[in-house]
């Protein structure tokens, strides 16, 4: 075990976890740890903060509660639910941290966390970055403009907002629409091709919800509710979240927790995309990799794969990749699908201020992506991306890292110039329209 050792001098009462164990079913199996360090051999964030998985338990079960409140680790771990995959007795050591989370006072959270849910909190469309409704229809307006301008096949290409009766409703992370408007051109041209009948909303049109990262369940529920009624109000009949591992959590669990009906089929799009494949609506062909021959691992996001949709998903992710790089140009990481190690942009660590710790976390993906050989690693999924494409200058891998929108588009012949921006050189002209 890394870390100080446990000084336990019999004085102490376990009342946090008798609390959290009565808020969870089952108790969470709290009380059923064998010690057997399963945890904390399998988990990225043991070491850090001198505390692991099994370390923080056994303080919860001796009834260290002030170390136990106070520790930075919480903000370090990011949930991603492989402990508890690990572990022979189900224990819940996440939902311990969600609930040592939430004892912190809010303004001692990290401010990161924090800003990003208010910033969802009060605007119209839940967006974490403050983007306005009104902003954000202009910038889809002023991009959809540029194409139309542009790009001749795609002159009759729409990205609604507010069409009522549209048959999907899609959210959209706030990062395209302030930092890289581009980047939201690859997915309108995908829903274009499959003739999808969708729409953005001004209400609740942003994917995220930090709020749940904050561990507040009531500006967590706040934020999924707008979400909800801005999909109600349309009239939609279905629901496609981006590529987004925790936004997709975040709504897909916030209904369970909160007890909510959206009274719509809700679904991540790259299970949408597989379908769409299988249909024929999408033809990806992969010739223009045939004598590049670069190498594509994936990664699987833990809110999409491990805690939410498990290895139905990652089939369906992994169907999608090799259908657009070629089965012989795919390597997939080990371990990988539900087993598969988190990066370390999860769980609010991207934004919780400690990043020598993320990126020290990040060191065993790093490692998992470096005995690839992958020329390109594919992350369906706004914190990974951010967190790989970061570890790869960190720990000088090489790799390229980018949305799986953007090879899909590639494949299928339709990427734009300026829709390249994670694409190396030796991409910067290929399959061009």
């Amino acid at each position: 075990m890394n870390g100080p050792e446990i000084c336990f001098d019999g004085g102490h009462r376990a009342t946090f976890m008798d609390t959290v164990a009565g808020l969870l079913p089952q108790g969470g199996n709290l009380s059923l740890c064998l010690t057997c360090g399963l945890c904390a051999s399998g988990c990225p964030a043991t070491g850090l903060a001198g505390m692991d998985p099994r370390k923080l338990l056994r303080m919860a079960v001796m009834g260290m509660d002030e170390e136990l409140t106070s520790t930075p680790w919480v903000w370090m771990c990011t949930m991603c639910f492989r402990c508890v995959a690990a572990c022979p007795m189900q224990v819940d050591i996440p939902s311990l941290v969600y609930q040592l989370r939430a004892s912190w006072p809010r303004e001692k959270k990290p401010k990161g966390i924090i800003g990003s849910c208010n910033q969802a909190l009060r605007t119209e469309g839940a967006s974490a970055v403050g983007i306005s409704s009104e902003d954000f229809r202009f910038v889809v307006g002023d991009v959809l403009e540029e194409v139309h301008e542009t790009q001749p096949r795609f002159q009759d290409m729409q990205a609604p907002v507010d069409k009522k009766g549209a048959y999907f409703f899609v959210n959209q992370n706030s990062r395209e629409p302030q930092q890289e408007p581009d980047e939201m051109v690859p997915l309108w041209k995908i829903l274009h091709l499959a003739g999808a009948d969708w729409t953005y909303g001004t209400a609740g049109w942003g994917a995220e919800n930090y709020c749940m990262f904050a561990a507040e369940d009531d500006h967590w529920r706040e934020v999924l509710a707008k979400q909800a009624a801005g999909m109600k109000k349309l009239g939609c009949s279905s629901w496609i979240n981006i590529e987004c591992g925790h936004s997709f959590y975040s709504i897909w669990a916030g209904f369970k927790k909160f007890g909510i009906d959206p009274g719509v089929e809700f679904d991540h799009v790259v299970n949408w995309y597989a379908r769409w494949i299988r249909e024929g609506k999408l033809r990806p062909s992969a010739d223009w990799n045939k004598d590049l021959k670069l190498r594509f691992t994936v990664q699987d996001p833990c809110m999409a794969v491990r805690k939410s949709m498990g290895n139905p998903f990652a089939e369906d992710l992994r169907f999608v990749v090799k259908a657009c790089v070629g089965e012989e140009n795919f390597v997939d990481m080990h371990p990988n699908r539900s087993n598969n190690y988190c990066c370390g942009g999860g769980g609010g660590f991207l934004q919780s201020g400690y990043k020598d710790a993320r990126l020290a976390y990040g060191k065993l993906k790093a490692e998992q992506i470096i005995a690839t050989k992958a020329d390109y690693v594919i992350t369906p999924c706004h914190n990974c991306h951010a967190q790989i494409e970061e570890l790869s200058e960190h720990y000088h891998g090489g790799w390229h890292t980018t949305h799986l929108w953007t090879i899909l588009c590639l494949s299928l012949g339709v990427l734009g110039e300026n829709e390249r921006t994670y694409l190396g050189p030796e991409l910067a002209e290929v399959a061009l329209p």
